[in-house]
């Protein structure tokens, strides 16, 4: 009499490994959707809006309780959502985390209120807590709503700064759907005049470089030229500089990539962010693909005010 089929057992007859699911939340206008049609693109299986009720239903019940739990699944959960409970999400999802099955992670959309404002008040859209109150209101109303929820997930996003071509390599660098998708790293330049990355996970600044600025004919030009780049490399502290990055680095990656960090991101910065961070970063990221590594990048601020 054969056996039946196992329903834990994988096609090798190993272990099934456990189901990625990703619940995407956040606060409204932050960029939960556009993130959402991204994950769909790369393959991710989507629904959105979903009521708490039925995150349990769609996930399949208990360990083992049906469902196919082959394909990665993405669940967008907001204040929008019908008889939305921010502690109750939470409990949920602790109650989740505890299925042997599931592979949960939770990502948080988060944004500066008066940029969100500004997204509201350009597309001319309601906000959903608002009602007939200023577009602020709402805001305000949902960031306290959402706050445990945000302290509770496993990453946020602060989309603040952030175009979507940047979103849409974040997510892929992130949530790509591979075995073993690895350290992605995300190396930008960035103006102190304009603030710190918020994404970013180590900065150095680079402001004690010579000035390109302070030289009429390379004023005008960026760190991506050679001759900007020529004058920097000048500088007696650059070398010393370089290799120490290079050796820190070296010594630090391992490390991120042990504690399962997906994506790591490097920024430097100068007073404009037009020639010695653009430098710096150019010479960061061709050190790094040169060493194997998947890297995107980045120049905040080049385009803005000269440096």
């Amino acid at each position: 009499m054969t056996e039946p089929d196992d329903p834990t057992a994988g096609s090798d007859g190993g272990p099934t490994p456990p189901a990625r699911v990703l619940l995407v939340t956040g606060l409204s206008g932050a960029g939960k959707t556009s993130a959402l049609k991204i994950l769909e693109d790369l393959g991710w299986e989507v629904v959105d809006n979903l009521p708490l009720f039925l995150l349990n239903a769609l996930l399949g019940g208990e360990a083992g309780d049906g469902g196919d739990q082959r394909k990665a699944l993405a669940v967008g959960i907001d204040s929008r959502t019908r008889n939305f409970n921010a502690d109750a999400l939470v409990a949920e999802v602790g109650h989740l985390r505890e299925r042997a099955d599931l592979d949960l992670t939770m990502l948080f959309f988060d944004c500066d209120s008066d940029v969100l404002q500004k997204r509201f008040t350009a597309t001319r859209r309601r906000h959903p807590m608002a009602g007939d109150r200023p577009v602020t209101d709402g805001i305000d109303l949902e960031r306290g709503l959402m706050a445990g929820l945000r302290d509770r997930s496993d990453q946020t996003i602060d989309t603040s700064a952030v175009s979507l071509p940047d979103l849409r390599q974040f997510i892929a660098a992130n949530y790509m759907l591979a075995d073993d998708p690895g350290l992605h790293i995300s190396v930008t330049s960035f103006s102190y005049r304009r603030g710190l990355p918020r994404e970013a996970d180590l900065v150095f600044d680079v402001r004690f470089l010579r000035n390109p600025f302070y030289q009429p004919e390379l004023r005008p030009r960026t760190g991506q030229d050679e001759d900007v780049a020529a004058f920097i490399a000048e500088d007696p502290a650059w070398p010393e500089f370089r290799n120490a990055l290079q050796g820190l680095l070296a010594t630090l990656l391992p490390h991120y990539k042990r504690e399962g960090k997906s994506y790591l991101t490097i920024a430097f910065g100068c007073t404009g962010g037009r020639h010695r961070s653009v430098f710096a970063t150019e010479t960061a990221a061709r050190m790094l693909i040169g060493e194997g590594h998947r890297v995107t990048l980045r120049h905040r601020d080049v385009e803005s005010a000269a440096d």
